[in-house]
């Protein structure tokens, strides 16, 4: 502040220096109670007693900042033995409320009861007021100790039906995905659409449940796209991965998968997101394993609904994988993730989108982002993140060398981009091979018109 003296300046950097120093706190306290800064000091005796619970001189100093009358807050006379960590007990069966008279031991049969707060002191002064010091230091003051939060929670059976994490329906919606109108178009026509409309639902005869397999290339959003399905239906969001499931003891993995989906049925609407399908369902041919063909088998289970009697109403199943080729046929059966989508990299809409996103918090300055868009065709959003990195790393490096803070300009994002190779590119290497020649039903009919378009055939 600016009319502090140069002592209490300098005492409060010193307290802030040593927090825990007591008696420099309190120091600095009666030096604030000398200047007439009442509250100040209240504050720093409190802090003082939160370091210290009990200190003599800190409860003391907090009195008389709070004007307390001396006669209160000070031991009472006549040879009364004072209490050390908190005012004198008020007067009762086997003690002498006069002062010069021992105190009767207290009958030690019964149970001991913990001290009241006192009242009015003998001498007519009154009592020092602990209801209205407790509301005035309450902020400064935080609570000791937190509640447990196992015993907030419960147990047995209460416990085990929040085992699993159950994120709320979310504020991200597919108008939060920039570009990649024909993907939206797709999730609208065949997914979201019949459970948007209930009517019409019951007029067709549309069970409320599905299931849609998200496949493409690393890093191009199905995790992000799954989450704005689950804010379009207003669902609660449950992932799982292969950690959650997995187990060493035999039975518990296949447990697991039953739980997963007992939660997801107790919290319907609920979206149930498979990361990483090919990990949870690999094809049972290629499995040696039968720990890993139990886990397969129960997942069938549970999609079909058989282990609940209620089936999986509300329940949506969706499922994001890179090789949809390495999943359980079985998985993709009608009536299970009977639908697929191809998520393909992001088109130049989205890629802008993506690239505001990402420059959003940094120094950057006339960045032409058309020409960043066109140099980025085929990168994936995780590519597309690592350019704005790299070239934030070359402005902050050539800051550090010159000593001058340099923005990040659209050179620096240009030649980020020349050096990173789109990582989708192995992934299309690998997937034309599948699509010609092992797409039994027409299922990588949309990959394959991907790959004419991009003259990769």
């Amino acid at each position: 502040m600016a009319d502090e003296s140069p002592l209490i300046r300098s005492l409060r950097a010193a307290v802030a220096a040593a927090p825990g120093d007591v008696p420099l706190r309190l120091h600095f306290a009666e030096l604030l109670l000398s200047e007439g800064r009442n509250d100040e000091a209240v504050a720093e005796a409190a802090v003082a007693l939160q370091h210290a619970p009990g200190d003599a001189d800190a409860r003391a100093l907090m009195m008389r900042a709070m004007g307390m009358p001396p006669a209160a807050a000070s031991a009472p006379a006549g040879g009364a033995r004072p209490e050390p960590s908190g005012p004198a007990e008020p007067s009762g069966p086997g003690q002498s409320s006069a002062p010069g008279e021992e105190a009767e031991p207290a009958d030690s049969s019964g149970p001991v009861e913990p001290p009241a707060r006192p009242g009015p002191t003998a001498g007519g002064a009154p009592a020092f007021d602990w209801d209205a010091a407790e509301q005035q230091v309450q902020d400064v003051v935080g609570p000791r100790f937190l509640e447990d939060p196992q015993a907030a929670a419960g147990d047995g059976a209460a416990g085990d039906a929040d085992a699993w994490d159950v994120d709320a329906p979310g504020a991200v919606r597919l108008a939060d995905v920039g570009g990649m109108d024909e993907v939206k178009e797709r999730l609208e026509a065949a997914f979201l659409a019949p459970m948007r409309n209930p009517e019409l639902r019951r007029l067709y005869g549309k069970s409320l449940r599905g299931g849609l397999l998200l496949y493409g290339p690393p890093g191009c959003g199905k995790t992000f796209i799954a989450r704005a399905v689950a804010g379009e239906l207003g669902a609660n969001f449950l992932t799982v991965s292969l950690s959650d499931v997995l187990d060493m003891w035999i039975g518990a993995s296949e447990k697991n998968i039953h739980d997963i989906f007992e939660t997801a049925r107790r919290q319907a609407p609920c979206v149930v997101f498979l990361d990483e399908l090919d990990a949870l369902g690999a094809k049972r041919s290629r499995t040696h394993h039968s720990g890993l063909r139990n886990v397969v088998n129960q997942l069938l289970t549970e999609l079909d609904g058989i282990a609940s009697g209620a089936g999986n109403e509300g329940v949506f199943v969706l499922a994001a994988t890179n090789v949809p080729w390495d999943v359980d046929i079985a998985l993709r059966r009608p009536g299970r993730l009977d639908r697929t989508l191809l998520v393909l990299p992001p088109d130049a809409t989205a890629r802008e989108s993506i690239l505001r996103y990402h420059l959003r918090e940094r120094p950057i300055e006339a960045v032409d982002l058309g020409k960043l868009v066109k140099a980025t065709e085929d990168f994936s959003g995780a590519d597309l993140a690592h350019v704005c990195e790299s070239a934030a790393e070359a402005a902050l490096l050539d800051s550090a060398r010159s000593g001058s803070v340099r923005l990040i300009t659209t050179k620096d994002l240009l030649g980020a981009a020349k050096q990173i190779k789109p990582s989708t590119e192995p992934w299309f290497a690998a997937a034309r091979n599948v699509a010609m020649f092992a797409n039994e039903g027409g299922l990588y009919d949309d990959l394959l018109a991907h790959l004419k378009r991009k003259r990769k055939l």
